[in-house]
């Protein structure tokens, strides 16, 4: 078997060495669209991540057997064609949960605790100051309403911390078919007008495009605090900037609707916005998770004789 990892340098640093009991293994940091063909014309498996694998790439990889997604959205293969052609793909689910749950809060406590501004302001000002303190206005999160978008595996465990921090918690389900008996399900207009710190935790798909619109987002009370580490995408980025023109919300982002984001987006100049470069997945303990769960799906696939 040949193994093909096609954007590497998207895994950091983790052990890859693994894979040789399976094969050749042959490990690309970065593949650009007009490389791939050549890089996988003799492969038996490729690994990718972010890489698209569509029709045209599957037509020119005669030996292709099955594709591994270093994720868990499967967005970026053709699964219908795939599926045409005998080609097997799988995912890895659930490696980053406890990343992404603990990200969401560095992002919130960051926000309302104004991280940024007071290790900036400590820097440069408080050596002069005449006061041993510096007060601005932050609140806590004990008795405020917590509203989840998306109360999936993620979304719940945000919940439950969210309600240990003393939060009241209310969701939205994007799919309609995610229910609790812990925390009340409200609709998302009401979701958006009376949550004071409001976090979304869904995939991108049909329901979810541009579901923070100019209109949803126009409920969202002055003083809330707005995350997004589901997908880029689920917030209409223009509409997000001109609401912060005039509004004062909040916001933490670390998914964005172009990846890496371009450098004219103007919420990169806005002092409301708290930017990470879609990096809530990556603690080392769920890279490590993510990389045992490949090897596991082509030991099996490899077992199976598929």
């Amino acid at each position: 078997m040949k193994i093909v990892f096609l954007d590497a340098l998207t895994l950091g640093n983790v052990d890859f060495e693994r894979f040789k009991e399976f094969g050749e293994v042959v490990i690309y940091q970065i593949t650009e669209r007009d490389e791939v063909i050549e890089r996988i014309k003799d492969a038996d498996i490729v690994v990718t991540n972010k890489f698209v694998i569509d029709k045209n790439v599957m037509d020119n990889a005669s030996k292709l057997k099955f594709i591994q997604i270093a994720a868990t959205g499967m967005n970026n293969v053709d699964l219908e064609y795939a599926k045409k052609k005998g080609i097997v793909v799988r995912n890895v689910a659930g490696y980053s949960t406890n990343a992404v749950v603990q990200h969401t809060f560095a992002l919130v406590l960051g926000l309302i605790n104004k991280i940024c501004y007071f290790d900036k302001y400590t820097r440069s000002e408080y050596p002069n100051s005449k006061i041993f303190t510096h007060i601005q206005n932050w609140f806590e999160i004990k008795g405020k309403r917590w509203g989840i978008i998306g109360l999936g595996e993620i979304g719940k465990n945000v919940a439950r911390l969210a309600k240990a921090f003393g939060a009241e918690v209310v969701y939205y389900s994007t799919s309609g078919k995610n229910n609790s008996d812990e925390f009340k399900k409200v609709d998302l207009d009401t979701l958006l007008k009376t949550s004071k710190i409001i976090t979304i935790h869904a995939p991108l798909n049909e329901n979810t495009k541009n579901l923070l619109n100019l209109e949803k987002l126009s409920l969202i009370q002055d003083g809330t605090i707005l995350i997004n580490v589901g997908r880029g995408g689920i917030i209409n980025e223009r509409d997000l900037a001109k609401i912060l023109e005039k509004n004062d919300i909040f916001v933490g982002l670390d998914v964005f609707e172009k990846e890496p984001i371009n450098s004219d987006n103007p919420l990169l100049k806005s002092n409301k916005v708290l930017l990470t470069p879609h990096v809530a997945w990556t603690s080392i303990e769920a890279r490590n998770e993510l990389m045992q769960g490949i090897y596991e799906n082509i030991k099996n696939f490899i077992k199976s004789g598929s």
